[in-house]
């Protein structure tokens, strides 16, 4: 089973270049300082959040981020996963697969009742994998967002 550590702040050294590395495949454009912004409350305990390192503590090969709200419809806590990227020398190996089957139930053990993804258009590399791992478009919904 592939290791996943919720991350703390004494790991940020080893997590920000790995966020840098995920902005830079999705075409986010900002800097280290926003970074280390938007990641220091998941790194201190933030009810809304975690960020976990996946793999060893130490030299891990990839993260997850999730993002925790409320659906009524959906009868309670729900997760989104917001970031999730594993070094592309390492892709293609299962990892991803097993962290998700992995993760969907530990979340339900404490509350959550369901996972989101926001896929990209046209990345169907990842469409198969949370295919595989029981995602699926929820019926009459679109996602829509207005940035504030």
């Amino acid at each position: 089973m592939t290791a996943l550590h919720i991350a703390a702040p004494e790991d940020a050294g080893r997590l920000l270049p790995m966020v840098a590395a995920h902005d830079a495949f999705r075409g986010i454009d900002r800097g280290d300082d926003a970074r280390a912004e938007a990641l220091a409350p998941l790194l201190e305990g933030s009810p809304h959040g975690v960020a976990y390192l996946i793999g060893p503590r130490r030299s891990p090969v990839g993260f997850l981020v999730a993002s925790f709200g409320y659906s009524l419809d959906l009868g309670g806590i729900d997760a989104s996963i917001d970031a999730f990227w594993i070094r592309e020398a390492v892709r293609g190996r299962g990892m991803g697969t097993e962290l998700l089957a992995g993760l969907a139930p530990a979340l339900a053990r404490h509350g959550v009742k369901a996972l989101h993804f926001e896929l990209d258009e046209g990345n169907e590399r990842a469409r198969r994998l949370y295919e595989r791992n029981h995602f699926r478009p929820r019926d009459g919904h679109c996602l829509m967002t207005r940035l504030l």
